[in-house]
């Protein structure tokens, strides 16, 4: 029997707002660690680490994409992306 891995990928589409008085924000953080680390004996194990730490402050660097706290890389990190909407001070809209 073999195994099929699967990969389903969603596009995300921003909720319809009015762009004149407001303005959104998104905001991307990773949390815990997705990486199965019995794969190759054929069982599902996750190593517990709840949130994504970069290894180096500087932001296009390889340090700064594996996580200080498991050593994966991001990419094994759930993605969590937050749609933040602020409503834009207009003197002339009163």
């Amino acid at each position: 029997m073999t195994k099929k891995q699967v990969v389903l990928k969603r596009e995300l589409e921003p909720p319809l707002m009015d762009s004149a008085n407001s303005s959104m924000r998104v905001q991307v953080r990773y949390g815990e660690c997705q990486k199965n680390h019995a794969a190759n004996v054929g069982g599902y194990a996750v190593d517990g680490c709840r949130e994504f730490m970069a290894s180096s402050e500087e932001e296009e660097t390889e340090a700064s994409l594996t996580c200080a706290a498991c050593g994966c890389h991001r990419n094994f990190h759930r993605r969590v992306v937050e749609t933040i909407e602020q409503a834009v001070g207009c003197s002339d809209c009163e």
